[in-house]
């Protein structure tokens, strides 16, 4: 054996995840962080933090077929760790700000329904918002999103229902109703 045989390198840690491998969940990032934070700017920024922390800490992931849960928790967490910072810093903007523009995206006659819907959305709680967006948009298994979220699978699915459900009976038009029904 030589020295050269001796010295430390990339064959002597586990296989790193590939870039490519990391990029090519860049859009389903971008979707998520989108509807975590209401907007392209701070999502890119979030994504971006995502990817970079990824990156700098992909030998820490031990098997490459859970890199996409293993994303998906680094960017949540990331927007936990925002969301703390922001409330110790003051004011937010509000979603109902952004409705408007999101109802551009739907066609005349069911814009008034999509602005009922981000409406409604946006007074869900923050645990409520992020299993109806895993689940719902991001299609992730009960499963899944416990392991994002590093919860128990029945504390995902209680959540689950009662999200479903709060959002449903602020669809039909009572706030009142729904925080009795709920509780």
């Amino acid at each position: 054996m030589t020295a050269d045989d001796a010295a430390p390198g990339p064959s002597m840690n586990p296989p790193d995840i590939d870039d490519r491998a990391i990029a090519a969940h860049v859009p389903r990032l971008r979707r998520y962080a989108t509807a975590l934070v209401g907007n392209r700017a701070d999502a890119d920024d979030l994504v971006q933090d995502c990817v970079e922390k990824a990156l700098a800490n992909r030998h820490a992931l031990r098997d490459p077929s859970k890199l996409g849960g293993w994303l998906m928790t680094i960017l949540h967490n990331l927007h936990i760790s925002g969301q703390r910072g922001r409330r110790r810093r003051g004011a937010e903007i509000p979603v109902d700000d952004l409705s408007d523009d999101l109802a551009l995206s739907a066609p005349p006659a069911d814009r008034g329904a999509v602005r009922d819907f981000v409406r409604a959305f946006a007074r869900l709680t923050d645990e409520h918002r992020t299993i109806l967006l895993l689940t719902g948009m991001e299609g992730l298994s009960y499963r899944e999103v416990a392991e994002v979220l590093e919860l128990p699978i029945g504390t995902v699915m209680s959540r689950l229902a009662r999200a479903r459900e709060k959002l449903r009976v602020l669809l039909d038009g009572g706030a009142e109703q729904a925080v009795r029904r709920i509780r």
